[in-house]
């Protein structure tokens, strides 16, 4: 347990750590088209100066890497040895759905409302406090302690990569970015842009654009299609036979479909529902043909990849995911889409990339992968952290697998350490996402408890 003098001063700094959270949420730093000392735009440079400003007013000595990360520090020591807590500003698009304005930090019953309150603002603020509450208790460190605030997690991780070039990344750390008690393997990530004619035969689609991110579940799909009052009529038999949220109403002489999912994040695509997905589903059976039928009968709503001949698990890691996050189709450009695979520490990718092609022949396919992340049970990271969090809630020890991937994975020993709690309910990239009062105040307690177990001098 912390001791008294530590816990009272996490508990003094609860209401400064709301109202700078509050702030935070207020900037919708999503990202956006690259602009003079914003590589992510202009928004999200906001969100980091603003950060910054706030680091350098609790007495942290900040540096900024070209508007791409950032980082502050807490006493001293080499850098390599730094202990790293590494946290992101960036958020995915609102989406649909939401029941209070997305950028208005609500407080209601006890939670905080706002994109990026979970994932990962509220977690990153938790962080900062609890550097300060060390700081304030005036606890000797044996290392120092480097807060990193990055600008591209939810994208392409150019931030680390420019880090990496600029600035010396510490060995090891943790990335509050997930859940607990501890996630010390991340599974692999593999990434597909597929791209393929459409189709001039059967029925003609002439627009289906959804999607923003390819790792975010999307939540509603509009498709457009060459019909009359009798395709209308048929997509309602259609929907009432799948069971699906589909409508169709006429539109400037077409047939405009509407198919309602539940946003989600592309590594728990079973706690979601794939609004794409179910539009595939429809317009195979409105009759269409060419590469949109191969991505209905080969993806669909199925998020274990099995049409694909990629569903495997293990037992280490679990299960395979699929998202299809992104699809775009016209007559003119074709038809564009993306998959977003999280697979098992034991899986071959070689063998994903091999199935994957032979599952969609016609299709053109650029790929990207990740290899899984994994640092031992034993190691002393995790028993002081899996330490700090028992101590602190008095609940169950142990180490789980995901299919996010955190910026964890940008060290050689680096673990996902919260800031959600098993009971918790999972809604980041999702409409409505909150992290409630009582988790922030857990998470300052933690992560203190954390720094002192793995920075403090003995």
């Amino acid at each position: 347990m912390l001791d008294p003098k530590l816990n009272a001063i996490t508990d003094s700094l609860q209401d400064e750590m709301l109202d700078t959270l509050q702030k935070w949420l207020r900037i919708p730093s999503v990202k956006a088209d690259a602009q003079p000392g914003a590589p992510f735009g202009t928004n999200v440079r906001r969100m980091l100066d603003v950060a910054l400003s706030d680091c350098e007013r609790m007495g942290f000595k900040t540096e900024n890497f070209d508007g791409y990360i950032a980082h502050a520090d807490l006493g001293e020591g080499s850098d390599e040895d730094a202990l790293a807590i590494l946290a992101h500003l960036d958020v995915v698009p609102e989406g649909d759905g939401w029941n209070c304005p997305p950028y208005a930090a609500v407080i209601e019953n006890g939670r905080l409302y706002g994109r990026g309150a979970s994932d990962d603002k509220g977690p990153a603020v938790a962080a900062l406090y609890a550097m300060k509450a060390v700081q304030m208790a005036g606890i000797p460190l044996h290392r120092k302690v480097r807060l990193i605030l990055g600008c591209d997690e939810e994208s392409g991780w150019q931030d680390i990569a420019h880090y990496r070039e600029a600035a010396t990344m510490p060995r090891s750390g943790f990335s509050p970015d997930a859940s607990y008690p501890l996630i010390n393997i991340e599974k692999g990530m593999y990434s597909a842009r597929l791209r393929a004619p459409l189709c001039d035969e059967g029925l003609q689609v002439v627009a289906f654009n959804t999607g923003e991110r390819p790792n975010v579940v999307p939540g509603k799909a509009v498709a457009t299609v060459r019909g009359d009052e009798s395709t209308i009529q048929r997509v309602d038999e259609i929907a009432k036979a799948l069971d699906l949220p589909v409508t169709a109403v006429m539109k400037d002489g077409d047939v405009e479909i509407t198919a309602i999912g539940i946003n989600g994040h592309a590594a728990y695509p079973e706690s979601a529902r794939n609004a794409i997905g179910e539009m595939l589903l429809v317009l195979r059976e409105l009759g269409v043909r060419g590469a949109l039928r191969t991505l209905a009968d080969k993806v669909g709503m199925q998020y274990r990849g099995e049409a694909l001949g990629i569903s495997v698990e293990d037992g280490m890691s679990g299960h395979l995911t699929c998202n299809m996050g992104i699809i775009r189709a016209d007559a003119k450009n074709g038809v564009f889409a993306t998959l977003d695979v999280r697979y098992p520490i034991m899986t071959n990718p070689a063998m994903l990339d091999k199935n994957v092609r032979a599952a969609l022949p016609g299709f053109q396919i650029e790929t990207n992968s990740k290899e899984p992340h994994y640092v031992p049970e034993s190691s002393e990271l995790v028993q002081k952290l899996l330490d700090a969090y028992c101590e602190e809630t008095g609940l169950e020890r142990k180490c789980l697998s995901i299919g996010g991937g955190t910026y964890a994975r940008s060290l050689r020993e680096g673990v996902a350490f919260g800031a959600s709690f098993p009971e918790d309910e999972d809604l980041a990239h999702q409409a409505n996402e909150y992290i409630s009062l009582d988790c922030l105040r857990k998470n300052i307690k933690i992560f203190a408890s954390a720094i002192v177990k793995l920075a403090g001098k003995a």
